[in-house]
């Protein structure tokens, strides 16, 4: 999985190339697609680097000023988002981008929640359940049900493991 991402974006520009970790330096931990269905793991952890490099510390690349990191995030989002739909799963497309779009919200606002947002995205990709919960965390800054959603689907030591390796990456 870490080779293709890196090697996709080796291909796409020198510039994301260049900005790769030497491979002994990669960290090649998952953080969240071990909640997902098998198939969704590549895309998930594509766009999970794209918001390291956002948003923390990635494990594959080390840009060399913000700007390239913000570009080399957004491709990663994209490149995410397009490994996924090559499944075609229009569910899973659409939760991926509305988690995208709250966790920039969440962000912009400085407000918490996003490693429930991504744990319980990556338990329920593609099943249409996740509306109702995410419209808590957007409107009321209630991350509970992103929470019972995560620990229903995937359990509290999975759950704890995920949201702890997140803990350890983001700003």
């Amino acid at each position: 999985m870490w080779a293709a991402i890196a090697l996709a974006a080796e291909h796409e520009s020198p510039l994301w190339a260049d900005s790769l970790r030497p491979p002994a330096e990669r960290d090649t931990t998952p953080v969240f697609s071990a909640l997902a269905e098998e198939r969704f793991a590549l895309g998930l952890e594509t766009i999970y680097e794209g918001y390291l490099l956002h948003y923390g510390e990635p494990r594959l690349f080390s840009p060399e000023d913000v700007d390239t990191a913000l570009l080399l995030g957004d491709y990663l989002y994209a490149e995410g988002l397009v490994r996924v739909a090559a499944l075609e799963e229009v569910l899973a497309v659409s939760d991926l981008a509305e988690l995208i779009s709250l966790c920039a919200q969440l962000r912009a606002e400085n407000r918490q929640g996003d490693g429930l947002a991504w744990a319980a995205t990556a338990a329920w990709l593609g099943h249409g359940e996740l509306e109702p919960a995410r419209e808590a965390l957007r409107a009321e800054s209630d991350s509970g049900p992103l929470a019972e959603l995560a620990r229903t689907a995937a359990g509290d030591e999975a759950i704890g493991a995920a949201l702890g390796a997140h803990l350890a990456r983001v700003r």
